[in-house]
């Protein structure tokens, strides 16, 4: 069965990939300033959403001035 792809979803990058972009947004993860509300690790815990989907994160926070939440 494919992946639906549900992107956009908010200003979370296209590239994180399809199946990392909808189980975030399950999650309640639909924006940069959500993400940043979690740390990397809480987010890799997600099924779908691995090392490569944290690190485009990572850059886009950056990018907007925001961080990762402090372990």
């Amino acid at each position: 069965m494919a992946t639906p792809d549900i992107r956009p979803v908010g200003d979370l990058p296209d590239s994180i990939g399809k199946t990392a972009a909808r189980e975030l947004s399950h999650h309640g993860v639909r924006s940069l300033a959500e993400a940043a509300a979690h740390t990397p690790k809480e987010l890799l815990a997600i099924h779908g959403v691995g090392p490569k989907a944290v690190r485009i994160l990572t850059e886009a926070l950056a990018e907007k001035g925001l961080s990762w939440r402090p372990e």
